[in-house]
């Protein structure tokens, strides 16, 4: 592929800082928590509500994130542009999650929006190649799936930070890709 389609360096560097504010913020919250944290039992969105310890650090490392995702899509130029709109849609979806904290009403919808979006959008991105986009979605979406059958079980913060990990993983898996070759092809 030619350069243009090159994964620009911009976007390889917030493909790579997003898994580092996500399990930095969850780590560092978590560690803060005077009355204890249990991440296997307890969500990270409880590490930023109201009435969590230092919750500016989680709520930061949100932040960071939808930053970082919308960042990456602008340069993901060897994906397909739908795919990169969901993905900063993703990405505009955990700031809303920083901005709307456990207990108010609307944090459910705007995290149920980013999940949904950081688990469609490899397949609609058809990236780094159409075939492996619909495999890495469907894997996606299969664990967004688990993670809304275990939401009142004692292992929903396991569940949570393996789909979080995973989605903010894969657009790093394709930047660095897209930042070698131009694409995988």
């Amino acid at each position: 592929m030619s350069a243009a389609r090159r994964t620009p360096w911009w976007a390889l560097a917030s493909a790579a800082l997003a898994p580092v504010a996500l399990i930095g913020g969850w780590t560092a919250a978590a560690a803060r928590q005077d009355g204890g944290f249990d991440p296997v039992a307890q969500t990270i969105s409880a590490l930023a509500a109201t009435d969590a310890d230092d919750r500016w650090l989680m709520t930061g490392g949100f932040v960071v994130v939808g930053c970082c995702h919308v960042v990456t899509a602008l340069g993901l130029r060897s994906a397909r542009p739908a795919g990169r709109w969901v993905l900063a849609g993703g990405g505009v979806g955990v700031l809303a999650v920083a901005a709307l904290p456990e207990p108010m009403p609307a944090h459910v919808p705007a995290a149920t929006a980013a999940f949904a979006a950081l688990s469609v959008w490899p397949a609609l991105a058809a990236a780094p190649d159409r075939r492996t986009g619909l495999v890495v979605g469907g894997i996606l979406t299969a664990g967004l799936i688990g993670f809304g059958l275990s939401l009142d079980g004692a292992r929903v913060g396991l569940v949570e930070r393996l789909l979080a990990g995973a989605q903010v993983l894969w657009p790093l898996a394709v930047a660095v890709r897209g930042r070698r070759t131009g694409g995988w092809v």
